[in-house]
């Protein structure tokens, strides 16, 4: 019988430990043609997503995959993230949080799932940016890239460590 890898558990325990200490959970992400998120907000090959619960709705992190709704621009959209894609998930106020090896790319970021493609393909290319929402809106899953989100994985505060 195969083992049963510990990240997912670790994602999960990270999760509740950033909400129980008021803290906004966000994933790095390497996506992939088996990563379903809005691809306007895709940098370099990967994004940061907010999951917390106000930012998300019907969050359900498995052993497999990671899957949500979230509203991107006001747009309600579907995400969905292999686990084995999940880079780092952190603490947004402080950065504390855990950064995984990098597992070879399973596909390229421009190879997208048909679901995936078949909105925003007129979008320009251009730094992410996250309209406000109406009141009562779910605040967006996608975090603008950001020099503060873009270095929590590479962070030279020391919060992360990395798992085998």
């Amino acid at each position: 019988m195969q083992e049963i890898s510990t990240k997912p558990y670790l994602l999960r325990a990270l999760y509740e430990w950033c909400t129980d200490n008021g803290f906004t959970p966000h994933i790095a992400v390497r996506v992939d043609n088996r990563t379903r998120v809005p691809r306007q907000f895709v940098r370099d090959g990967e994004i940061v997503l907010n999951i917390s619960f106000e930012a998300t709705s019907q969050l359900q992190m498995g052993n497999e995959m990671i899957e949500f709704n979230a509203r991107f621009s006001g747009k309600s959209h579907k995400i969905e993230v292999p686990v084995s894609n999940v880079l780092a998930i952190y603490a947004r106020e402080n950065g504390q949080g855990m950064a995984f090896p990098v597992e070879a790319p399973a596909g390229d970021a421009n190879d997208v799932l048909p679901s995936a493609q078949d909105e925003h393909e007129d979008v320009p290319a251009g730094p992410a940016q996250v309209e406000p929402l109406e009141a009562g809106a779910d605040e967006s899953a996608a975090s603008a890239p950001e020099k503060a989100d873009e270095g929590a994985a590479k962070s030279s505060k020391g919060h992360l460590k990395i798992v085998k």
